[in-house]
């Protein structure tokens, strides 16, 4: 599960850093950066105080959003029998041990109840996500 987790992580990455780097590059050049600059505040207490606290929203975003494609990224490699081994459980090992013809005749809901809680796993975390852009942008609020 480790050696998953670590794996999904390595190919994700990139996306949030480009994110954040699109962001802070944006972020800085905002008027109230420049004022903070303007009166004297160092690199530091600029990057702290003012850029980072309105680049990272997005992200938070992006990253509630990227949980979704996380679990069904999990649940799709442990139906190929890439991911978690089979003793350890998994909605993807779970939908691929009842996918016998004699399994699925006999219990159906072997089949069913893995994938709906996949399928209301990642319709909550978009729910989330969704969720928090409208809370963390302001130009969605309501004043």
């Amino acid at each position: 599960l480790n050696k998953l987790i670590f794996a999904l992580c390595i190919i994700g990455w990139v996306g949030y850093a480009r994110l954040i780097r699109a962001q802070v590059l944006k972020v800085r050049e905002y008027d109230f950066v420049q004022a903070a600059r303007a009166l004297g505040a160092g690199d530091l207490r600029i990057l702290f105080a003012h850029i980072l606290p309105n680049a990272i929203q997005p992200l938070i975003v992006q990253a509630s959003l990227g949980m979704a494609g996380a679990v069904l990224s999990e649940a799709s490699l442990s139906f190929l029998g890439l991911g978690v081994p089979p003793p350890a459980p998994s909605w993807g090992v779970m939908i691929e041990e009842a996918r016998d013809l004699s399994t699925l005749q006999a219990a159906p809901h072997a089949l069913i109840f893995p994938g709906l809680a996949i399928a209301l796993t990642v319709l909550a975390f978009n729910f989330v996500g969704d969720g928090l852009r409208e809370y963390l942008d302001p130009r969605q609020r309501r004043r």
